[in-house]
């Protein structure tokens, strides 16, 4: 019985391991993120829903296969976040502070095709605002 229930729980590791997002290393300056990336409907729909916490390094990197005005809420998310919405090159459009659970919409100033979710407060306590640039953009896969 104990084999069975450690070969049903392996399973069930290894299959809940291929619907993760991949992870890419973007760099903002000196501070390094471990992303995300989630460029698919589903997947971005999802997004940070129903985690209770999250790494302070870590983020979830938006990606979307056109640029434009992108919106997000905070529907079922646990934590709060704060959003930096991108353009092509990483340069930081806006950055947006989120309250857990709330329906508030949340949209880019301009059109963009990224958005990094961090801890709240993250780019601020790095002093990181408008025009500063996010490394590493250009290894996300494409937006569908």
């Amino acid at each position: 019985m104990f084999l069975r229930n450690v070969s049903l729980a392996l399973g069930l590791m290894t299959c809940g391991a291929s619907h993760a997002a991949p992870i890419i290393e973007l760099s903002a300056g000196m501070h390094r993120i471990e992303a995300e990336v989630v460029s698919n409907p589903g997947t971005r729909a999802t997004g940070l829903m129903h985690r209770p916490s999250m790494p302070a390094h870590r983020g979830m990197l938006f990606v979307f296969p056109d640029a434009g005005v992108q919106c997000f809420w905070m529907k079922n998310t646990l934590i709060p976040l704060s959003i930096a919405f991108l353009d092509d090159d990483g340069r930081i459009v806006q950055i947006a502070d989120m309250q857990p659970q709330s329906l508030d919409n949340h949209c880019s100033s301009k059109p963009v095709r990224f958005a990094l979710e961090m801890n709240a407060g993250w780019f601020k306590s790095r002093g990181l605002a408008a025009g500063a640039k996010i490394n590493g953009i250009g290894k996300a896969p494409a937006g569908q």
